[in-house]
């Protein structure tokens, strides 16, 4: 009852701070950012393991400095999700920043996987998607342990256009049903969800347990596999969504190539702005046999 009670009173709260200017939206959660780097001290530990191994040419206090800039990005995460739930469209579209061809989907006969890396940002892709073309998505997603926030959650990605949602524990063939009835397939696989469909794919250096099912599934049903990055603006610059062109060469009709060619691409784009990639997830969790824990 409490934890229903909280998450009520946090959404109210959320609702309220949306209808502040972006900018001073923007200062509040950059200092609460600063708050759970104090407080959240194990997802601290995780952030400054990840950009260790991942940047072992940085010297501490640089990585330090990129995991305080990365905790303050989240918090503005939190806070300006409230714009996502509540805003109305028209201010969104203000806020974002398209490039690229966000309407690929409308005018090609194959269907498309739209590739979302876990950038802080990633939630403004779905406005985005929805809000500047016509084609459907389906979405598969984890179900949040506190129903009130888990149908918020829900209820947010889908206020624009015609969205499906498939939790992960239904497998992929609901998916698949959707793909075709013509949906495209929002695809989030840049995180270790076991070994299970996986193989070791060196990430930034370090053998990271990657899903081989994206590229399995782009070749299966001959999908066109769009890439979208998001980036949070300084300030009350707003959000840039980029409806980046598909990655050349993917698929290939080899799982593990494709992976091996998915992680390039991505180390490229968040070498390019590394505060916003997701460093508070535990990347490198599962291990090769034999191999101890690196957190």
């Amino acid at each position: 009852m409490l934890g229903r009670l909280f998450a009520r009173l946090l959404i109210g709260l959320l609702w309220l701070l949306h209808f502040l200017p972006l900018p001073a939206l923007a200062a509040l959660g950059r200092g609460l950012g600063a708050l759970l780097w104090r407080l959240a001290k194990s997802r601290r530990r995780i952030a400054l393991r990840n950009l260790e191994l991942c940047f072992p040419e940085l010297d501490a206090p640089a990585r330090e400095a990129l995991a305080r800039e990365h905790f303050a990005l989240m918090g503005r995460s939190f806070l300006e999700r409230g714009l996502l739930w509540f805003a109305p469209a028209g201010r969104l579209q203000k806020l974002m920043h398209i490039e690229g061809d966000i309407g690929l989907a409308d005018r090609v006969e194959q269907p498309v996987m739209w590739l979302l890396p876990h950038f802080v940002g990633l939630e403004w892709a779905a406005p985005a998607l929805m809000l500047e073309q016509q084609t459907p998505a389906v979405d598969v997603y984890q179900a949040q342990s506190n129903e009130v926030f888990d149908r918020q959650m829900l209820a947010g990605r889908a206020r624009f256009g015609r969205s499906a949602f498939v939790d992960r524990h239904d497998g992929i063939r609901p998916v698949l049903r959707y793909i075709k009835q013509g949906y495209g397939f929002v695809n989030a696989p840049d995180m270790d969800f076991g070994e299970k469909d996986s193989a070791f794919v060196p990430f930034f250096g370090v053998p990271a347990c990657t899903l081989l099912a994206p590229g399995r599934m782009a070749e299966s049903q001959k999908m066109i596999v769009q890439p979208l990055v998001t980036t949070m603006l300084p300030g009350g610059q707003g959000f840039r969504v980029e409806a980046c062109a598909p990655i050349p060469g993917y698929p290939s009709g080899d799982a593990l190539a494709d992976a091996h060619l998915l992680h390039a691409w991505l180390e490229q784009r968040i070498r390019a702005n590394p505060a916003q990639y997701l460093w508070v997830h535990k990347r490198f969790k599962t291990r090769p046999p034999g191999e101890p824990s690196l957190y």
